[in-house]
């Protein structure tokens, strides 16, 4: 039975692929929401497990969504070697600033990340090659459109992200970041490299939201200002890890699920009240949710076990 968690892993993901022989259109494109924000909010938690709290997540989306379209039609490559190639470029631009700021701590690592989401949201409306406010409309949509072929897509980046979580959970660098988290100063005099294993962590992640990003413009086939660097890649992913549960890889799973089920619901009943309800949850999940829902189960199975 040691390896019992793996094999309900492998069987949902068998099971997920062949979910577009059972469902119609709306259900993917509901369930391609899910795999985005999914992936943004354990790319997200994987960095905050170092107690590093990044607010650019829209920025390297939109870095990610801006590149793989121009890379598309302006390069004429096959889309998916353009979201490739954003989530390296997102990845690129991730060490530079990482080399420039991941000296700062908190609040202040914070502010700076939500800082360089505005400078890149500035730049490209101001650019042509970007399409300035206006953005830019793809030809055609990856796959063309095709419900099946979108969804596999953004299944395969969410089953990605999540092994590589899963794997980072058990490497060296996620004890030394953990330690980091939990005491910096005894951390760095174990003879921890703590700036380098933070910029790894970063760019790693950087790139995944990047890919993100890339995606979701090639799959409804434009990127602007507004929509590439939306606040809900920043909001949305938070929200989702608090009431999810940080610091492990099902809790951003969970909230990423429910939080998306939650998103839709609302926007049809508050189409523009939706933001202060994300809000609520994520005061209720900071006040009397700790753990989140995965630490309230982690509780209960230790308990039974017990």
């Amino acid at each position: 039975m040691k390896y019992w968690k793996y094999m309900i892993f492998a069987v949902c993901v068998l099971v997920a692929i062949s979910l577009p022989k059972f469902l119609g259109v709306y259900p993917l494109q509901m369930l391609n929401i899910i795999f985005i924000y999914m992936a943004l909010a354990v790319s997200w938690d994987m960095l905050l497990r170092s107690g590093q709290m990044s607010l650019g997540v829209a920025g390297f989306c939109g870095i990610g969504g801006y590149t793989t379209v121009l890379c598309t039609i302006n390069l004429g490559l096959n889309p998916l070697v353009s979201i490739l190639i954003g989530a390296l470029l997102a990845g690129l631009i991730a060490l530079l600033v990482g080399y420039a700021v991941l000296h700062l701590r908190l609040l202040y690592f914070a502010i700076v990340t939500l800082a360089v989401t505005e400078i890149f949201r500035i730049l490209v409306r101001n650019f042509d090659i970007t399409g300035g406010p206006e953005g830019i409309i793809l030809p055609n949509a990856i796959f063309k459109g095709d419900a099946a072929g979108t969804y596999w897509l953004m299944l395969a980046i969410a089953v990605f992200t999540i092994i590589l979580s899963w794997v980072f959970q058990k490497t060296r660098i996620h004890f030394a970041l953990t330690s980091t988290a939990n005491d910096e100063i005894v951390a760095a005099s174990s003879g921890l490299n703590i700036f380098k294993y933070l910029v790894i962590v970063f760019v790693i992640t950087s790139a995944i939201q990047g890919m993100v990003g890339g995606a979701y413009a090639q799959i409804y086939g434009f990127v602007t200002p507004e929509s590439s660097f939306s606040v809900n890649f920043v909001l949305l992913p938070v929200t989702m890890v608090l009431l999810g549960g940080s610091n492990s890889t099902w809790g951003p799973v969970i909230g990423a699920v429910l939080l998306s089920v939650i998103a839709e619901a609302l926007k049809l009943v508050i189409p523009y009240g939706h933001l202060l309800v994300y809000g609520i949850i994520m005061i209720v999940a900071i006040l009397w949710l700790p753990g989140g829902i995965y630490g309230i189960f982690k509780k209960i199975g230790a308990k039974a076990h017990n």
